[in-house]
């Protein structure tokens, strides 16, 4: 049987809008940077941040990416009601990241379907003096609520075009 719709949110008198966070990090180019500092939690027994967090690190990096944009994740799921799950992900490991280490992120759009969507990565270690130590990328479909694919909205494709990395 298909998966059961996503639930609509939870009802607590009149829904008030959160105002919306000041994006971290910002535009060069086509690309968004987002810096952030690798916590001991981000590290495995050896010291080394453990390799699945590199995906989280991504997840962070396209959230702020969209929020740079003016699109909140939050928004796009609770308010337009459609989705962007991740249905691919890979990431490669070129040099091990430590606590305390100060990173880089970059983060861009290299492909954009009719129903999907995909963001490259790059991460530097800042203390390094910007050597590469990680790449990766996600690729998203977008579903309406009842789980099917769909196209963009046309206001989010257009925002998601102007920062398009060209080939």
């Amino acid at each position: 049987p298909p998966p059961a719709p996503f639930p609509k949110p939870p009802a607590f008198g009149a829904p008030q809008p959160a105002p919306a966070p000041a994006p971290v990090g910002g535009f060069e180019g086509h690309a968004h940077l987002f810096d952030l500092r690798v916590a001991y939690a981000d590290t495995d027994r050896l010291g080394i941040v453990y390799y699945g967090t590199y995906l989280r690190y991504f997840e962070l990096g396209r959230t702020e990416f969209l929020r740079a944009l003016g699109l909140r994740y939050r928004d796009i799921e609770m308010e337009r009601r459609f989705f962007l799950p991740a249905v691919e992900a890979r990431s490669q490991y070129l040099a091990p990241c430590r606590y305390d280490d100060q990173l880089r992120l970059k983060t861009w759009v290299s492909w954009l379907g009719p129903a999907s969507v995909c963001f490259q990565n790059e991460l530097v270690n800042v203390d390094e003096g910007g050597r590469l130590v990680a790449r990766g990328f996600t690729r998203h479909a977008v579903l309406n609520e009842q789980w099917k694919p769909s196209k963009l909205p046309p206001d989010i494709k257009q925002r998601l075009q102007s920062v398009l990395k060209p080939d």
